[in-house]
């Protein structure tokens, strides 16, 4: 028996999808389940290895869709520039080091190829490209041998890619790939494909996949068809990570599904399971289909993710206040930086950190400058965050949506006071208003900006002014509920009644 869980890419700036199937690993590996995580993407520059290991996965629980038909093992990039140069036979004439990239000249100057490295300062080299007279020939990957090879031709003064050559370890051919603007066709010893639906198609074909074993869809766009047609015998869930439908358009006779979910949504009676995050959000969506449908498919709530302990600090930091997203747009992480310049006025010893990354930093920067709050208001970056919450008294959100919010869970879990918008699902999941915090009531359609600012920054007045001790112990009773033990036996649970029920 295996759970397979689909996703399309992973980054280095992963999504909250990402996140969520790493805790969901973490959960299953304590199941004794096999688990293996599908990513279908073309993974370009990096070795997926690095990305998967980076965000906590295990080699032998990663599959990538386009090494899953050679031999080669996801493993660790071990090949070093030597051992690219030293089949070459040609004389080296110049080497110039540029950081990340190790350009290599050869034949007189007109020939070189660039080794990315790893790192600065080693001598790992994730992809090499081929140089000659100007003009791309080739692009090699490595993980321990060479992985695949893309070929390129000049067209229109640049270099159009035309085919994929993907290998087994002793360097034969696996398969090729002939690209085209439009659709890709697959050539292998026994087999042509056209598209990259029926790569996928071909894949799950090869799973071998019986009743015992388990897909899980973390994205279904485009693929949902696919799955279902292919799945066999194998019991499949869907897993809703965002809102699921749109509120504004839809009406007592009418719901406009997220497009994300659609397929799935309409195919229900031949989906085993949905995954919801929240009882908010199961509730919501199982009145939907019985109101719209009168289906009742099984909905499970099993948490994004989950707490290995509860954190509890002997001391934090008076009137701290910290933020942890992306900066987005959506994550309104402005409104925030603007809430704590109002409310500094009434309380003046406030701090406030911004952990993450994203492009709204440079906005969110100047923003802290023109206001001369760099003092009191800091952006942190991207850091481990595990014991960093702890030092808080107040953790703020901007989100107007959250289909559930992990740095919400991970708030509670060390104790903090919560202030966020009285928005589904993750906010009133977490925060319980006058008990561990505040939910600030919005209108996005009718409120206007400087409204919002001003409610915000009275939540946080209200926070400091008033006796909130007891805040920090209704996050921890909150938190209980999110502990790993409690989510472990929500996927037992699950598991048993899908496979063996």
């Amino acid at each position: 028996m295996t759970i397979y869980n689909i996703n399309f890419g992973i980054g280095w700036a992963s999504s909250g999808v990402e996140y969520a199937q790493r805790y969901r690993a973490q959960l299953l590996r304590k199941c004794n389940e096999t688990i293996k995580f599908v990513f279908l993407d073309f993974i370009k520059n990096e070795n997926i290895q690095t990305l998967t290991e980076n965000i906590g996965f295990k080699n032998e629980e990663i599959i990538w869709l386009y090494q899953y038909f050679t031999d080669i093992k996801i493993a660790p990039t071990s090949v070093t520039v030597d051992e690219i140069i030293k089949p070459l036979y040609s004389e080296i004439t110049k080497v110039e080091d540029q950081g990340k990239t190790r350009k290599i000249h050869f034949n007189h100057n007109s020939n070189y190829l660039v080794c990315y490295l790893k790192n600065e300062d080693s001598d790992v080299v994730d992809r090499v490209e081929y140089i000659s007279r100007g003009k791309l020939l080739r692009r090699d990957y490595y993980s321990y041998v060479r992985v695949l090879s893309e070929y390129f031709a000049p067209e229109d003064n640049s270099a159009k890619l035309y085919m994929r050559s993907f290998y087994n370890e002793d360097g034969s051919i696996a398969y090729n790939e002939y690209v085209n603007d439009e659709e890709s066709m697959f050539v292998f010893e026994d087999n042509i494909l056209y598209g990259k639906q029926a790569l996928i198609a071909y894949f799950l074909e090869k799973l071998h996949l019986t009743d015992k074993d388990m897909l899980i869809v973390d994205r279904s766009k485009d693929i949902g068809q696919t799955v279902l047609q292919n799945k066999g015998s194998a019991r499949l869930g869907v897993v809703i990570h965002a809102e699921h439908y749109n509120e504004s358009i839809t009406n007592d006779t009418y719901i406009l599904w997220n497009n994300h979910y659609e397929y799935v949504f309409m195919n229900a009676h031949e989906i085993d399971f949905f995954i919801t995050a929240t009882d908010i959000q199961n509730q919501l969506l199982a009145q939907q289909f019985e109101k719209n449908y009168h289906r009742k498919p099984k909905i499970y709530t099993i948490p994004v993710g989950s707490l290995s302990a509860l954190v509890k600090p002997n001391r934090r930091k008076p009137y701290s206040i910290i933020t942890a997203s992306r900066l987005a747009t959506e994550k309104h992480v402005d409104w925030l930086v603007k809430a704590v310049l109002k409310a500094k006025a009434s309380v003046p010893e406030i701090t406030f950190d911004i952990y993450g990354e994203g492009g709204q930093r440079q906005l969110l920067s100047k923003l802290i400058q023109e206001n001369h709050a760099e003092d009191y208001i800091t952006l942190k970056g991207h850091v481990n965050l595990n014991q960093v919450y702890q030092d808080y008294e107040l953790f703020l959100s901007g989100s107007t949506s959250e289909g559930f919010g992990l740095t919400l869970m991970e708030a509670i879990g060390s104790g903090l006071g919560m202030i966020g918008f009285d928005v589904n699902y993750g906010n009133p999941t977490f925060i319980k208003h006058q008990k561990n915090g505040y939910l600030i009531p919005i209108d996005l359609n009718e409120d206007k900006e400087s409204e919002i600012i001003d409610h915000l920054a009275e939540g946080i007045v209200n926070y400091f002014d008033n006796d909130t001790s007891r805040f920090n112990q209704a996050s921890y009773e909150i938190a209980e509920n999110f502990t790993q033990p409690v989510v472990v036996q929500k996927w037992n649970n699950l598991i048993s009644e899908v496979l063996y029920d």
